[in-house]
């Protein structure tokens, strides 16, 4: 690991500081991506370096039995093809931590719903006359996500009210455990989350469309009810009952503070790699690096992390490929 000199930390000798050479990169043809990023250990490189130290403590992260380990992640990421990847990754960790709009787009693309390749310099005016709405580079035809998700969502949870098992009460998780039951898409992370017994946490459900269609539901059945401390409280079990936790983030917001902030009540995080294009400066918690994780307990001193400045949507298939995940 490299030597991390911050503020109120003693120096080492200078010995000890140029003790790491930087070698030049040879790029070979047909050069495997794990080959690559092993012969990127020694290079420096900024960024570059962080992305290796990030592979490596995720690599180590998973390998560690002990280890409960967290995949958070933001929804806009699920409107491109990562989600397919994603949803190729749950079975390598304990839980997820995600946002409800990543409920939407993963139900929407589970039922048909197809997105396209836009443009970030498009007219916005424009496509709203056409129905057409813009997720950055995205383009998602009206009728593909918003009608789409409310005549799926109807399917599902009929279906599930409907059912034997139905309880009068569920906790967030619990209900979308029931969503993954009964979704086919085996590119759905909801769908791969159920498989593979994982659990999906989405403290902010109500944010969204999928968060609508249960204010809408709940009207039309008002024996309906959704707990939300009740994942709280699995939560903070998680956090008491493991000694070892992890965690490899993407992107800021809720879904990478609900699990720094449950961590902290066990000491922190043992492992943690943060992908983030935010910048600090602002003092948001998506800029904060795991270094300021650090000063609040939410990451250990000693626990192996790395924060990786860059877009997820080019770091994320070149860790998954360096961690032959996929």
């Amino acid at each position: 690991m490299p030597i991390n000199l911050t503020y109120g930390v003693r120096l080492y000798n200078k010995k000890d500081l140029l003790k790491q050479k930087v070698q030049d990169l040879k790029i070979k043809k047909g050069m495997k991506v794990s080959e690559l990023l092993k012969n990127m250990k020694n290079i420096g490189g900024f960024s570059g370096q962080n992305l290796v130290n990030g592979i490596e403590i995720t690599s180590r992260m998973l390998k560690d039995k002990n280890s409960y380990n967290f995949f958070s992640f933001p929804a806009d990421i699920i409107s491109t093809g990562l989600r397919g990847a994603i949803a190729n990754s749950v079975k390598y960790f304990d839980a997820l931590m995600t946002t409800c709009g990543t409920l939407d787009h993963d139900i929407a693309k589970a039922y048909g719903g197809v997105y396209h390749l836009g443009s970030f310099e498009a007219d916005d005016s424009e496509l709203l006359k056409l129905d057409i709405y813009r997720l950055g580079n995205i383009f998602i035809a009206k009728d593909e996500y918003g009608m789409a998700l409310e005549k799926y969502f109807l399917e599902i949870m009929n279906d599930i009210y409907k059912s034997k098992e139905y309880r009068k009460e569920y906790s967030p998780s619990e209900l979308l455990w029931e969503f993954g039951k009964r979704m086919k898409d085996p590119n759905s992370i909801v769908r791969q989350a159920y498989l593979n017994n994982v659990k999906i946490f989405v403290p902010g459900i109500v944010d969204g469309a999928f968060g609508t269609q249960l204010l809408l539901f709940s009207q039309d059945h008002p024996d309906f009810k959704l707990n939300i401390l009740r994942d709280e409280m699995e939560l903070s079990n998680i956090a008491f009952d493991n000694k070892t936790t992890g965690a490899l983030m993407l992107g800021g917001g809720i879904s990478k503070h609900h699990v720094i902030w449950w961590n902290q009540f066990k000491g922190g995080l043992d492992y943690a790699v943060y992908v983030t294009t935010a910048s600090q400066y602002d003092g948001s918690l998506s800029g904060a690096r795991l270094t300021e994780a650090v000063s609040w307990g939410k990451v250990k001193p000693k626990a192996r992390y790395a924060t990786i400045d860059g877009d997820v949507t080019i770091i994320l298939p070149i860790m998954l490929a360096a961690l032959d995940l996929c």
